[in-house]
C-alpha cells in the first residue's frame, strides 16, 4: 500500500512540475548547453580568483578566445574571528566571501546577466601555525567552489533567455 502511495505522489509531483513550465537545464529546450564551452573568463588575479575560475571552467568548459560570452568577476574575502578562548586566542575563523559577476555578449558588448553571490566557510585555528595556514587554504578553496557553483546556478537558470 505504501509503495502505491509513493508512486502516486511521484506521478502527481511530476505532473505539477511539468505544468508549471519546469524544464531541465540540460534537457531539450533547457538552454544549459548554450553556455557550455561558450564562456571566456577573464584572467584570474590571485589564488582565490584562480580557484574560482578553475571551478567555473570545470562546470562550463573553457571557452575559446572567440567565445560568444565573456565573464568578468570580482571576488572579496574577509576573515572574522568567531571563537575566542578565555586567554584571548582565536580558535576558529569564518571566511565571508562575495563574488560579483557580469556575463557579456561579445558580439554586442551588452551585459546579458549580472549579479552577486555571497557565502561563508570556516576553519579551525587550534593547531600549529602550519596546520592553521593549511586549514585556511582549504577553507578558501571550498569557499571559491561554493561561490562559483552559486553563480553558475544563476547563469544556467537565465540561460534560456540569453541571445542565441
Amino acid at each position: 500500500m505504501s509503495s502505491f502511495s509513493r508512486r502516486a505522489f511521484c506521478i502527481s509531483g511530476f505532473a505539477a512540475v511539468s505544468a508549471c513550465g519546469f524544464r531541465p537545464v540540460y534537457g531539450p529546450g533547457g538552454g544549459g548547453n548554450r553556455l557550455r564551452g561558450a564562456v571566456r573568463l577573464e584572467e584570474p588575479e590571485g589564488r582565490d580568483a584562480f580557484l574560482f575560475a578553475r571551478r567555473t571552467e570545470e562546470r562550463l568548459g573553457r571557452g575559446p578566445a572567440s567565445a560568444r560570452y565573456a565573464l568578468s568577476y570580482a571576488i572579496s574575502v574577509h576573515a572574522e574571528a568567531i571563537a575566542i578562548s578565555p586567554d584571548n586566542v582565536t580558535q576558529r575563523f569564518n571566511l565571508r566571501g562575495r563574488a560579483t559577476y557580469a556575463l557579456r555578449d561579445t558580439t554586442t558588448g551588452a551585459v546579458v546577466q549580472s549579479g552577486k553571490v555571497e557565502n561563508f566557510n570556516g576553519y579551525s585555528a587550534s593547531g600549529s601555525t602550519v596546520a592553521t595556514q593549511a586549514a585556511e587554504r582549504d577553507a578558501r578553496e571550498r569557499l571559491m567552489t561554493i561561490l562559483s557553483d552559486q553563480m553558475i546556478a544563476r547563469l544556467l537558470a537565465a540561460a534560456p533567455d540569453l541571445p542565441e
